[in-house]
């Protein structure tokens, strides 16, 4: 019996790496039985049946689980953005970030291309909230080395609109990571396994990167019950429980603690406007219709 994590996941095979082999792998019917399949990103135990070959036994407890792409046990969700184009819109950052508090991932925010554009607004509003947050150009390498160490050995997934960087942000990191890309899409050939294939590429950092859709493709679906929803906004969490009412949705009541703290400038008002946005999608959300 063997551990390791699975790296790469295509057409029923799992690829799992530990600290001597590399190893491809089938699942024991077991998983699809119960509904859990494998993921990239899982830690499993595996026994080999010949040379660099074997069977998926155990699926180590996850740390968290992402829907589409489908991966485990990310630790940090680095986001490109920027105030150039294509301009990103503030509520959907907050809206990953949201989505990165509820599944346990760290939130990283890298704003690039800030040599068109050092987005002061977006860079004040986030480190104001207390996030990891760097400003990047790819052309001339300004911030990578700080992004570099806050990535350094984590488990990561990049995720950004289409032509804000994201390529171009992971091949300054790491050069290598273009010809890595270059020499899987040779082998796939273009356009095929395209929804199956997923895998995590290892940085001379040391971190593991799984790059993402864009924002209008990453999707976990319902983020948080509207009763849970202020808890994944940090900078609301020193004033929950000083409203007036216990059951205060911030929203419209008196004497709420957020709305006063957004009046003396401790939360940003556009934040605030995300989380309101977020809490009428939870009213709409109805359990049922998704079952």
């Amino acid at each position: 019996m063997a551990k390791g994590i699975i790296y790469k996941a295509m057409s029923g095979f799992y690829y799992v790496k530990s600290t001597h082999e590399v190893a491809e792998c089938r699942a024991r019917g077991r998983f699809r039985l119960c509904k859990s399949s494998p993921l990239v990103g899982d830690i499993v135990n595996y026994t080999l049946t010949e040379q660099g070959k074997g069977i998926i036994s155990e699926i180590l407890p996850r740390k968290n689980v992402l829907v589409r792409p489908p991966i485990a046990n990310i630790d940090k969700l680095v986001m490109i953005v920027s105030a150039a184009i294509p301009v990103t819109d503030k509520f959907l950052i907050d809206r990953m970030v949201a989505i990165s508090t509820t599944n346990g991932c760290e939130p990283v925010i890298c704003i690039n291309k800030i040599d068109l554009d050092p987005a002061d607004e977006l860079f004040d509003i986030y480190t104001g909230s207390g996030f990891d947050v760097v400003r990047t150009c790819a052309t001339c390498g300004e911030g990578i080395t700080e992004l570099t160490e806050l990535i350094k050995g984590a488990i990561c997934a990049f995720t950004g609109n289409s032509g804000v960087g994201k390529s171009s942000i992971l091949n300054a990191i790491d050069p290598n990571f273009k010809i890595t890309i270059g020499d899987i899409s040779k082998k796939l050939g273009r356009g095929r396994h395209t929804t199956r294939h997923v895998e995590l590429y290892e940085l001379s950092c040391g971190a593991l990167i799984a790059d993402t859709p864009g924002f209008s493709a990453f999707d976990t679906g319902h983020i948080a019950d509207k009763d849970e929803l202020h808890f994944l906004f940090r900078e609301f969490e020193p004033h929950i429980g000083e409203c007036k009412f216990l059951d205060c949705a911030h929203m419209d009541e008196p004497d709420c603690a957020i709305l006063k703290a957004i009046d003396e400038r401790k939360i940003h008002k556009s934040r605030y406007e995300s989380y309101r946005r977020l809490y009428k999608q939870a009213l709409e959300y109805k359990e049922w219709e998704h079952k």
